[in-house]
Parts: C-alpha cells; structure tokens; sequence
C-alpha cells in the first residue's frame, strides 16, 4: 500500500490552519494544521475554456497528441488541476480531427486521461454578427445539427461534454433537449438572441452562460440586452474572464453582485500567445491578431477580443481584490465549475486528491503555485 502524505495550508474560506492526508489518490483526513503556515490550500483550480497557453495551441490546424500532452505540463503547473480544452467554430473536419486527437492524448498519457474530463465546442452554432461573433470564423458560422453533434461524439468516444451556442436559431430549443439528455452541458454565448429565444433555451436545458460580459457588440440596447437577460436568469451560471481585459474591475464587480457568488464561475480563456512580445500574430483563434504590451489580444485593427493572456490563478488573484474575499474567488474556481465536471473541486474526506498549495499575500496580486497534486500524484 502507497504511504500516505500530508499537505498543509491555510484554508481560503475561513482562514483556519489544514493538514490533509492523501493515500492512494484519495483525501483520507483533513485535521487541523500549524498555525504558523502561510500558504493557501485548496482543491485544484478548474477551468472550464482553455484554447491553448504557453505556445500550445489546441485549435491549431494539424494538431497531434503531443501537443496535448504539453499543453497538459504546463496547465498544471498553473494549479489547474482540470481543463476543458476549447475548440472554436471551425470547420467539421477540422474539429473532428481535433476530437480525434486530444480523445488519443487521453488514450496515451495518464495525466491528460485525469485532467481532461472532456471538450468544451465553443460554436460553431453562434452568431455570425460582428462583434457578437467575437474572433470565430464567420464562414464556418452554422445552425446547429443533431446529425453532425453525432459525428463528433462518434468520432471521439463521446468525448464532448459542453456545446456553447447562440439560442437565435430555429429549432434549437430541440438541439438542446436531446444534447442535455445525454449529459453533455450547454452554455449560451456569443448570442444576439432575444429574451424570449434566450427563455426558451433554458426551458429546453442550457445551464450556463459563455464569458458573460464579452462575445457580444461594442454597442447594446440599453435595454433589454443578452447580459441583462442572463444576468437576471438564475437557472443560468455565468463564466466570466477575470484578466482585467475582458472586464474593468467595476462591471467585474457589478456582475460578480448581480449573478451571486454561486452562480458564477471563473475561466481563463487562455490561448497560446501567452509569454509572446507584443506585435501581430497569425493564429488559427482570429487570423490577425495584435497582442498589446498591455497584455490585451484583439483582431488587429479593432477593439474586439481574441482571447485571454493569463491563466486562472491570475483571474482568482483579481477578483480576491476587487471583491475583497479569497474563499469566494477560490470557488468560483473550484466548487462551482465542478459541478459541472462530475463534482471536482471540494476538499472534502473520499473525495479525488487534487489539491494546489499557493501563496496570496505578494506585492504583484498574483497567486504563485507551490504544490499542485493531481489524483494524489504531485507535480512540482
């Protein structure tokens, strides 16, 4: 029998000193730990949108399992300890190729199999208005199909668990019913639906709504509008980009207070550009790009996102000072996504041991990793 290891930290919601034992992979005790301990602990971040990071890009035409495995290293050193890799509105072909590919990364590598629980397909059934359509490829902007939601799953071993949509569709509230019967999760994003298609969404199954906030024209009726509606939905939990980017800290703030802590769950939306210079890219998530030295990434020449620069901890940092609490920025990044991955992201005795141990109390704001442990298996 494997010996058994504890890990000690401060607990982010209440503050109280933990001691947690692991044995084979499984949380066996938590007791009280040393008083002096300054580092956090936690169960793993959770991020439930990751395109790419740290050069690795899973949207990347020709992508092979390699590449997953990377991603995979260098996610989990971030105190992630499950993604969803997210694949963008592109063609069939390319995203059951891509399916195929990360559903063969899970087959080959023990640590990809327990971080990924399955894909996130981010459209292709969103809409194709600028601004609303946000950095997806117009041209493969199409109605969403029963017949080719099969194909995917077909070719992946059923391996997507989330659809994000535009619920402006004909038919969709029957796309929705069938795909939410068989486990897999729908979130509402990168929409100009009306209430009313937005109402019928829920009614048919749509739990969660896509970087709530963004996706979405530079300009909105006052209302109603798509992030009032969602706002006001509470069958509806918001994903929201903390990077300082995609929201000012106030709407951050306003959004965080309107949707409630437990309906709120923070992603990164990270791409492979993270660590790059500014200049202007070509990527496969918005063709030209420009990355600013403020860390901001937009389709080159206009002010419209093409994903996020920095990994989770950096958005649960953020909102732990706008919102002055750190236990609830750890569950919007841990409890709350897991429900939506199989119940991940408690500390809790009999529960998976992923666990990230990290100090918060550093001039720069950001959360620095010191242990993370994935299924008890513990990555440096």
């Amino acid at each position: 029998m494997k010996q058994s290891q504890v890990f000690t930290g401060r607990n982010p919601y209440d503050g109280q000193s933990l001691a947690v034992r692991v044995e084979n992979g499984i949380i066996r005790a938590i007791e009280k730990g040393k008083e002096e301990d300054d580092t956090w602990l936690s169960a793993g971040f959770i991020d439930l949108q990751i395109n790419g990071y740290g050069g690795e890009n899973v949207n990347a035409v020709g992508l092979d399992s390699e590449t997953v495995v990377s991603l995979t290293a260098k996610v989990v050193a971030t105190g992630v300890t499950t993604f969803l890799p997210t694949l963008i509105t592109s063609s069939e072909e390319n995203l059951i190729a891509a399916l195929r590919v990360i559903a063969a990364a899970r087959r080959r590598n023990s640590l990809v199999a327990q971080m990924i629980p399955y894909v996130h397909v981010e459209g292709p059934s969103i809409s194709p208005t600028d601004g609303f359509r946000g950095a997806h490829p117009e041209e493969h902007v199409r109605p969403p199909s029963l017949a080719e939601f099969a194909r995917w799953q077909e070719a992946s071993g059923g391996l997507v668990g989330m659809v994000t949509l535009s619920p402006h569709f004909a038919g969709v509230e029957e796309y929705i019913a069938h795909v939410t019967a068989r486990g897999v999760h729908v979130s509402i994003g990168h929409t100009d639906a009306s209430p009313e298609q937005i109402q019928k969404a829920v009614d048919a199954g749509a739990r969660l709504s896509t970087h709530l906030g963004n996706g979405t024209a530079a300009t909105l009726p006052r209302h109603p509008n798509v992030i009032w509606t969602q706002l006001a939905e509470d069958r509806l939990t918001a994903t929201i980009i903390a990077d300082g980017e995609h929201l000012p800290d106030q709407i951050l703030k306003a959004m965080l207070r309107a949707k409630g802590v437990d309906r709120s769950i923070l992603v990164s939306d990270a791409v492979a550009l993270e660590g790059t210079p500014p200049g202007i890219y070509e990527t496969p998530i918005g063709g030209r790009v420009e990355l600013h030295a403020s860390g901001r990434l937009s389709l080159a020449g206009t002010e419209y996102l093409a994903g996020a620069m920095l990994p989770l901890k950096d958005g649960v940092a953020r909102v732990a000072r706008v919102m002055g609490a750190l236990g609830d920025a750890v569950k919007m990044a841990t409890e709350n996504p897991g429900r939506f991955v199989r119940g991940r992201g408690v500390l809790r005795v009999g529960e998976r041991a992923d666990l990230v141990r990290f100090r918060a109390n550093d001039p720069d704001n950001k959360l620095h990793i010191k242990t993370v442990l994935v299924a008890g298996q513990q990555w440096e």
